[in-house]
């Protein structure tokens, strides 16, 4: 075996792609908010794409714009199905809340006009509300609250921003799709010849692993959705099937259906209220639900169904959500994943020199080459 000298020549050549490499990643992190709406429009538009050809082949319909169209319509029709399943339940489960909340009061404090009560005691209480409003305790609570204040402002203008640049990722997602068959053959002309075939090979890899990512997530959603649904409809819990849609729908990505606590608690404390039971019980009842619909998902149905569709061991892929979460956070959880699969099929193909079985080929392929 001939061992490579490192000359000087090969020393400048990787001190110059590494300096290249460490200023494309700079320049993608100095322009990080005029490229994120690109990258999610460039999301969506893949997303998108498999219902446009649909539409635009399989329906016959001519032209790719109106074929766009008609997606963009199913898809918001969609949505608009499933927020009308979880959001007027949501509303109506509200104004219970608040007439549970009157009756109380009414009760407690035998007042039937909480508003003229109100003004009533504002009249009554008027000198000493001025009195108030000319202290110094007033005044300085008005300067601790003023940069509090300007703070809600600023992030009221950052929503409006990202209302903004919401408006420009669809503008993205729509031109993507139009040329999307040009932009996907041609991208790899950024490149010069020498190295196109390693990004060639390397998007092939992130391609087929983001499929095989989303349709493996989206049957755990579905899952975890029909679960809880079983599960709140079994200890007679508000709204169980509202709720269990919006948890399948917020655990396409990773552990994001944790926050759907917080509208349990609501609907707890509510049910609590309507029937006169103990909220700890009611609470704790589905507190119980999400924690053995968790361990189903984390023991038995993740490992399955995305062990299988990312090609990785149980023991890996539990052992890739743990490393890449303690590294990047929510983040780390989502891109696990698809990133440790291609990180292995990157050091199987230029590391180790191994063969990558694609996972998309045909069963009869596969077992030639075992016969090989």
């Amino acid at each position: 075996m001939i061992e490579q000298k490192i000359t000087f020549d090969s020393f400048i050549r990787w001190l110059v792609t590494a300096l290249i490499i460490g200023g494309v990643l700079y320049f993608i992190n100095y322009l990080s908010s005029v490229l994120l709406p690109f990258a999610i429009g460039w999301l969506f538009a893949y997303l998108l794409y498999p219902l446009v050809c649909f539409v635009q082949y399989k329906m016959r319909v001519k032209y790719r714009f109106p074929s766009i169209v008609i997606t963009l319509i199913f898809v918001i029709v969609v949505i608009g199905g499933v927020v009308y399943l979880i959001i007027p339940p949501f509303i109506e489960e509200f104004n219970k809340l608040g007439l549970v909340i009157n009756k109380y009061v009414n009760e407690t404090t035998h007042v039937s006009d909480i508003p003229s009560a109100i003004q009533q005691w504002i009249s009554n209480n008027q000198n000493e509300i001025e009195k108030f409003f000319k202290s110094k305790d007033f005044s300085d609570a008005i300067k601790t609250a003023m940069p509090k204040v300007f703070s809600f402002l600023g992030q009221t203008a950052s929503i409006i921003i990202s209302i903004i640049a919401s408006a420009i990722t669809l503008l993205y997602m729509f031109f993507i799709l139009m040329d999307y068959e040009y932009l996907t053959e041609n991208w790899i002309r950024i490149f010069p010849k020498k190295s196109r075939p390693f990004w060639n090979e390397l998007m092939g890899d992130v391609k087929r692993e983001l499929n095989n990512y989303i349709r493996g997530q989206g049957l755990v959603a579905l899952t975890m959705g029909v679960l809880f649904c079983i599960g709140f409809s079994i200890i007679g819990f508000p709204m169980a099937i509202g709720l269990g849609i919006l948890i399948g729908i917020m655990d396409l990505v990773p552990y994001l259906h944790t926050l759907a606590l917080i509208p349990t608690a609501f609907l707890a404390l509510l049910k609590a209220a309507d029937t006169g039971q103990n909220f700890w019980i009611i609470f704790g009842m589905a507190v119980a639900v999400f924690c053995i619909v968790q361990v189903i998902i984390d023991m038995f149905v993740t490992p399955k169904i995305m062990g299988k569709a990312m090609n990785l061991n149980p023991a890996i892929l539990l052992l890739s959500l743990s490393v890449w979460g303690a590294l990047l956070g929510f983040i780390g959880l989502i891109i696990a994943l698809p990133l440790t699969t291609i990180l292995i099929a990157y050091y199987q193909r230029y590391i180790t020199k191994e063969t990558v079985v694609n996972a998309d080929l045909p069963h009869v392929e596969m077992e030639e080459q075992d016969r090989e």
